[in-house]
């Protein structure tokens, strides 16, 4: 890639992002810096709350959105380092002091040594382009080998075309027929863009609206209508107003820069979001065609059917008018959602009403009636969506209530409550506030020694710029081919016949590779259950049968598209219960069992029972499983270079398909845009395909999966059914006992959608059932496992491996302990919390325990008993909107529980410049380990970090290497660097002592010159591992990591959506290698945590097909999902005896943490339904994870959910 530009603001924005820390896989981050720099081009001195929604085009996996934030808020106006001198209570310089020997920092990187911005240096805007504006416009014409694409600059030349060709498509932004043509494989053979015409981008003020041509983009029309509301009497400006607010949440700047109104209108999207509030308007449509021109009025007639408007073949919309609203009329169109109701209900059910409860009685009823919708219907959801439009009335009734209320005219309409008011209120959420805290060096520590400061990621700057490369930057070969994988469209089937007649005859095609053609084994996978190509019978949406070749990407797709599979559907499973229901396991169930059951059951004096669902995940990491095969013509030599976290299982797979020696295959990582477990084993069902292409046809061969192929393929985090049975001492069941809440036994059964084969599946489970207890003592415990073998993408690892899962089912049982015991949840949690030398359920012995510091801490930093006082305060206050507060603690294991893996080693050659290169076996998937490791070695060598460089991950460097894992990384792979060092060093002692004030070029010199070898391996087992699940004995884990978090939410009982007002967070990480990488993982680990316990919800169709395939349809958090108050605090003075440098592993601890935001949402739906007793509300509620909008709203049980 090159260099974004070489403007000042440009270079300034990237340097910033790099060292306010806001770059970690990178692989996000140039995509940033060109929102940043486009608005700062815009706007020299943007306002925060204009930085934010500059990014609401953009994702990010790794960070946590927060770094990103905080660095480019010092472009703002509004929002930089105030110095101290701000009346901000959460500035870092007002947080406590703390008088100890510690020092605590609460700032990551130093505003004052960025670059300035200077908007002067931009270069201007190249005179010979702008010239182009005043020449005459002429027709262009793009020929392909299937679509025709012309450009036009005037009207009669566009209805000239659409009568040659009525089935033209025209595209503006391209918004919808680009997706539609890449993901749809829909081919439209003619295209044309009006884009040119000035009739289709005019804007006219009329008397009656506003009128905008068809091509004006939509972020025309927002600041048009934006300036209209400024101007004019807020009563002619309702209908703006509400399209200003549909507007708010369309899409991101990117998209609504070249989005049209006409084609969002034309697009006939049953799920618009401005088409309804079009509707609801009256807005009128001028449609043209050659020699015919007529208006009509955008109502439910002009949509007669899906995907359909009135439009003839030859017309199109010219325009559309956007009326003003009247004073009368003011009332009936607010700025809400819920304009949508409009289209469905009876007018007349209104006309001439009075506003009061009866009128909302009746509409709503007949809303129920009149909304019916099938089990079936498209989308799903059906209570929610029911539900939705009722409440959304309601809101609307709110709002013209209170408007009503303040111009005087209750005698025509009902009194509101005050308690209601919050309900009106649009969706707001205040700039984030941000701490971050952590032990600074101890003083007299050498500035050169930077183990323990906040060092940037080491790319960060290269990520920002655009010049790291990835494995798709690399430029292709000479003789390069492409490869398009055929993956199968049934669940569970017999393959009958492949027909790739079709495929031949695509330009560039060059072969079908199969399972025929494999010169060695079929079989792959970590347990030989799988296949590379499918043979006779699949066993899951999306397995491979086969690929095609051909000599472009695009050819490929198309070739793909053209093998015709026919199949034998067999009977499928794809769910938990499906596969209960069948007894289909994957051998037999795996079990944890201490003390005596029995006995702790009948001691209680109380039993909880119940069951939790928890959902998939998706990895989503931003850059999607490529690889890149170069066969070296001999002896049967391959380079591959792959985004995989896993080198050695990529090379042992492609030689065993291959039938080579495993010492013939080299496989390289540069680096990986991100991974998070997903290319831990799944990264070889791409890699052996490209391999084997690259085999048969003797040519180098790339494949990089779209997205949609990406999420079908490779599968994800396991989902969970737990059903569990909880005794405890002191239930409110029995009068004169202690209500104590003293778990004394625990019985769960844990059940994981495995997929079409093993994988990882039993390791997962495996580590689910040793973190069943979370933090908790239970004398009498029993946990049982069982692999569910279904027909879905086989899944697999991912970030905390089994873990959240089983802990957030701990969490939930001890959250319904707390409620039966009617005891506050915090309370019941500390009392029931291991101490410091007690063993687990799987007895190991807990030693250096910080859990108990992290949550009191926690407890204090967060103000906690003082928040749930004004959390309960605001409940009282307000009906419609409720807010939840919880902490939740966290106890997390570090090791690979299959112990060989616990091993590393390093490579360090030293050259007689005094430079070293450095190699290890991990590999850098954003987590910052090759920064670490190089500051490991950089004050093991006691030289400059400037000297150490760290060039990629290769099988022909450092052998047979662990996967980059389980949170073990810079502890076995530092040990390893450290241990290579010592190796150094002692051959340099003897130079040391013959000249100590040299230096460490004179020192390696000398060495050279005496014949010294400068080359050294070091290796690294971690020691005292070997836990037995038949015994239940030995040790699981070398140490815990530890951490506490407290989180405040915000839930809108209407309509399911809440907002985070708060989190705090206390981890134990040991003495921080680096605590701007630390803290950037914990606040990393916890936003993707946000996503799996609320957002995150993979959908399949009943035979087994993904429907959730991106992010159209799949939601991650974005910039807008974080808490608006984010602090995160480094526990100190608790050095980890057990790692390197006293250090801890942190990458996976964290995500757990964001169950707290789960609880207090669950918190928050108790005091909703508290109020509704008269609805048969119970106490005890389930939840199942995601707490999605819908589970939120659905939960919530009052008189309109009754009505459905």
């Amino acid at each position: 890639m090159t260099h974004l530009g070489k403007s000042i603001s440009d270079q300034s924005g990237e340097e910033r992002i790099a060292k306010s820390h806001g770059s970690q896989c990178g692989f996000c981050t140039p995509g940033i810096v060109m929102s940043m720099y486009t608005l700062l081009r815009n706007q020299p001195e943007p306002t925060f709350e204009e930085i934010e929604d500059a990014f609401q085009g953009n994702l990010c996996r790794c960070t946590g959105y927060r770094p990103i934030l905080q660095g480019f808020r010092t472009f703002s106006r509004d929002g930089g380092c105030c110095g101290g001198k701000g009346d901000n209570p959460n500035c870092c310089m007002n947080q406590k002091k703390d008088h100890t020997q510690v020092t605590l920092s609460p700032s990551l990187f130093n505003p004052e040594e960025f670059m300035p911005l200077d908007p002067t240096q931009e270069p201007i805007f190249p005179p010979e382009l702008l010239r182009l504006k005043d020449a005459p416009q002429r027709q262009l014409r793009f020929e392909g080998e299937r679509v025709t694409w012309i450009q036009v600059p005037t009207l009669k030349e566009l209805l000239d075309l659409k009568v040659q060709h009525p089935e033209a498509k025209l595209v503006v932004g391209n918004t919808e027929i680009g997706i539609e043509m890449k993901f749809k494989n829909r081919l439209f053979p003619v295209i044309v863009c009006p884009a040119w015409i000035p009739e289709l981008n005019s804007v006219e003020r009329g008397p009656e609206g506003i009128s905008f041509g068809a091509a004006c983009p939509l972020n025309s029309v927002e600041k048009t209508l934006q300036d209209a509301v400024a101007e004019l009497p807020a009563h002619k400006t309702e209908v703006f107003r509400g399209v200003l607010e549909q507007l708010r949440w369309f899409a991101g700047k990117q998209v609504k820069s070249v989005a049209s109104i006409g084609g969002n209108i034309i697009t006939a999207s049953p799920i618009s979001d401005l088409n309804p509030v079009f509707m609801a308007s009256g807005a009128k449509l001028t449609i043209v065609s050659r020699g015919t021109r007529r208006t009509v009025r955008m109502d439910h007639t002009f949509f007669p059917g899906y995907r359909k408007t009135l439009l003839g073949p030859e017309e199109i919309l010219l325009s559309i008018e956007i009326p003003y609203s009247r004073e009368a009329l003011c009332m009936t169109l607010c700025t809400n959602d819920s304009e949508v109701w409009m289209g469905v209900c009876s007018y007349s059910l209104l006309s001439g009403s009075f506003w009061n409860e009866k009128l909302l009685q009746d509409v709503c009823a007949g809303l129920a009636e009149e909304l019916q919708l099938a089990p079936d219907a498209p989308g799903g959801m059906v209570e929610f969506r029911r539900t939705l439009t009722l409440s959304f009335f309601f809101k609307f009734y709110l709002t013209v209530l209170q408007k009503l209320g303040k111009e005087g005219l209750e005698d025509k309409c009902g009194k509101l409550d005050p308690t209601f008011a919050s309900a009106t209120l649009l969706f707001q959420k205040d700039p984030p506030a941000n701490v971050q805290l952590y032990q600074e060096v101890p003083k007299g520590q050498s500035e050169e020694d930077v183990v323990g400061r906040p060092l940037p990621h080491l790319a960060a700057a290269m990520q920002a710029s655009g010049e790291a490369v990835y494995c798709d930057d690399i430029p292709r070969y000479e003789n390069e081919l492409s490869l398009r994988l055929v993956t199968s469209t049934r669940a569970h089937a017999k393959i009958k016949s492949i027909d790739i007649s079709e495929a031949q005859t695509v330009p560039g095609f060059v072969c079908f590779v199969s399972a025929d053609d494999i010169p060695g084994s079929n079989r792959t996978g970590l347990f030989n259950d799988e296949t590379i190509f499918a043979k006779d019978k699949v066993t899951c949406v999306g397995q491979i049968i086969g690929a095609v070749v051909t000599d472009t990407p695009e050819h490929a797709q198309r070739a793909a598209q053209g093998v015709k599979i026919t199949y034998e559907e067999l009977p499928a499973i794809i769910t938990i219960e499906d596969a209960i229901k069948n007894s289909s396991f994957y051998g037999p169930e795996l079990k944890i069992e201490k003390g005596n059951l029995q006995k702790g059951f009948s001691e209680a004096d109380n039993v909880v029972s119940g069951e939790l669902h928890i959902g998939g995940q998706e990895h989503f990491y931003l850059e999607t499983h490529c690889t890149i095969a170069v066969p070296k013509g001999e002896a049967g030599e391959m380079e591959l270079i792959a985004s995989t976290q896993n080198t050695m299982k990529t090379q042992s797979f492609i030689a065993s398909m291959l039938g080579v020696p495993e010492n013939r295959i080299v496989v390289r990582v540069k680096r990986t845009g991100g991974g998070f477990g997903g290319k831990e084993t799944r990264s070889t069902v791409v890699s052996t395909a490209v391999a084997m292409a690259a085999y048969k046809t003797g040519r180098p061969v790339r494949c990089m999966l779209d997205r949609d192929e990406d999420m079908l393929i490779t599968g994800g985090r396991h989902p969970f059914l737990a059903r569990y049975k909880v005794p405890y001492v002191g239930g409110c069941a029995r009068v004169g006992f202690m209500k104590t809440g003293k778990i004394v036994a625990l019985e769960v059964d844990y059940y994981s959608n495995a997929g079409n084969t093993v994988d990882l599946s039993r390791s997962v489970m495996e580590r689910a059932l040793l973190h069943m207890d979370n933090c908790y003592k239970i004398p009498n415990i029993r946990g049982t496992g069982w692999l569910c073998k279904t027909n879905l993408a086989s899944n697999t690892a991912f970030r905390g491996f089994g873990g959240p899962q089983a802990m957030l089912v701990a969490e939930n049982w001890m959250d319904e302990v707390a409620v039966t015991c009617g005891l506050p949840a915090e309370e019941v949690r500390r009392k029931n919390m291991y101490k410091e030398g007690d063993l687990t359920h799987f007895n190991q012995k807990l030693e250096g325990f910080t859990v108990h510091r992290c949550w009191d801490e926690c407890l204090a930093s967060s103000q906690y008993h003082a928040r749930k006082s004004e959390v309960d305060k605001f409940n009282k206050e307000n009906c419609w909107k409720k807010r939840g507060l919880c902490i939740i603690p966290t106890k997390f294991g570090i090791s690979f529980t299959i112990p060989f893996l616990n091993q590393a080693g390093a490579l360090i050659h030293v050259y007689t410049d005094g430079s070293v290169l450095l190699t290890h076996g991990g590999i850098e998937i954003g987590q910052g380990l090759h920064t670490k490791m190089v500051q490991v070695a950089s004050r093991a060598l006691k030289i400059p970090v400037s000297k150490i460089y760290i060039s990629e991950t290769s099988t022909n460097t450092v052998p047979n290497t662990s996967p980059t894992a389980a949170s073990v990384s810079t502890d076995i792979n530092g040990q390893a660097v450290y241990d290579a060092c010592q190796n150094i060093l002692k051959r340099l002692e003897p130079f040391k002592r013959k000249n100590p004030s040299g230096s460490w070029e004179d020192w390696v010199t000398a060495a050279y010159k005496d014949a010294v070898s400068l080359s050294a391996t070091g290796f690294y087992k971690t020691p005292n591992l070997g836990y037995s699940f038949e015994t239940n004995s030995g040790n699981a884990f070398h140490y815990f990591t530890c951490g506490a978090a407290c989180s405040e939410v915000e839930i809108d009982c209407l309509s399911g959506d809440h907002k985070i007002l708060r989190t705090d967070i206390v981890m134990d990480v040991g003495s921080s290698l680096n605590p701007a990488i630390d803290i950037g993982q914990v606040e990393g680990a916890f936003v993707q945590g946000l996503g799996l316990f609320t957002v995150e919800e993979l959908h399949y169709s009943p035979e087994g097909s993904l429907h959730t395939r991106g992010p159209s349809t799949y939601k991650i958090p974005a910039f807008g999902s974080i808490p608006i108050e984010f602090r995160v605090s480094l526990l100190r003075e608790c050095p980890n005896r057990k790692a390197i440098y006293a250090s801890k592993g942190v990458g996976e601890p964290p995500l757990f943490l964001a169950a707290s935001i789960f609880f207090a949402i669950k918190d928050a739906i108790r005091a909703a339904r508290a109020q509704n007793t008269d609805n048969n509300t119970k106490e005890l509620f389930q939840l199942n994870s995601p707490a999605t909008s819908e589970k939120i709203r659905n939960a919530c049980v009052d008189k309109f959910t009754t009505l459905v």
